[in-house]
């Protein structure tokens, strides 16, 4: 069996690119710890992927990189170890992650917030809501579809030029109703920043704090996320009322129950 640090990136490239050999570097101090590594080895033994191809995208709370199964893309999501993406998630999501590990055990919580958006993904790919496949998880590291194609990894809603924003509200409207009618999900952080587009569809990503539609907070989040997209849609030159948005896509079944029904 390969190295770990193989899976990884593969050796014929590092001979090849010093430079790009040194950045390959950076990014094995920056993410890959020995756990990480383990966990990819892991996931490679499982058959989810063959190696590691390069980065797509990189933030404070981790990255993520395209991978190949023999012809075939898939992306993996690799979280870092730390405390940092807690400080800036909303109380209700941290306390469901308590449930599950101890407040003080960053480790802990990390993989049960990976646990948690491969359940999320699954349940949206089971009611028809375009979304990445999740295809497997291990501790920290999450393996999903990849939304694109041999040319590059599909853009950000918000860095693509759309000329039929009418057909895009009505694109919106198909999904995000089925994320709140067929999976029963408000996502509570949605925007053109966290929605790919590609072959004429939007794909809605980064979903791990997405809320069950009748919790407590699940109406306010969603006018919040209707919001974002109405400004959005404002800007194209197709505006919206975020109430008629909001009707159109469900909102009215949002929130917990009324008392006695």
């Amino acid at each position: 069996m390969p190295r770990s640090v193989d899976l990884v990136f593969p050796r014929r490239e590092r001979v090849e690119d010093r430079r790009k050999d040194a950045g390959q570097r950076k990014l094995l101090d920056e993410y890959f710890d020995h756990g990480t590594l383990l966990a990819v080895s892991r996931l490679v033994t499982q058959g989810l992927f063959d190696v590691l191809d390069h980065p797509i995208s990189s933030g404070k709370e981790g990255g993520v990189f395209r991978a190949s199964k023999g012809a075939e893309l898939r992306a993996v999501k690799i979280y870092r170890i730390s405390n940092t993406m807690f400080r800036r998630l909303p109380a209700y999501a941290v306390e469901e992650l308590r449930r599950e590990a101890s407040a003080r055990n960053y480790g802990g919580l990390i993989f049960a917030w990976t646990r948690r958006e491969h359940t999320i993904l699954g349940r949206l790919d089971e009611a028809g809501v375009r979304a990445p496949k999740p295809y497997g998880h291990y501790r920290n590291v999450l393996v999903m579809e990849f939304i694109g194609d041999q040319n590059g990894a599909a853009p950000r809603l918000k860095d693509v030029p759309v000329d039929d924003p009418a057909g895009l509200y009505e694109e919106l409207v198909r999904e995000f109703g089925r994320m709140i009618r067929v999976a029963k999900l408000v996502h509570a952080d949605l925007s053109p920043y966290n929605t790919l587009y590609h072959d004429g569809r939007v794909v809605i990503i980064d979903v791990a704090q997405s809320i069950r539609s009748d919790h407590p907070d699940a109406r306010r989040l969603l006018e919040r996320d209707i919001l974002n997209f109405s400004r959005y849609l404002g800007r194209l030159g197709y505006p919206i009322e975020p109430a008629e948005f909001l009707s159109a896509i469900g909102g009215d079944q949002v929130g917990p129950p009324a008392e006695g029904a």
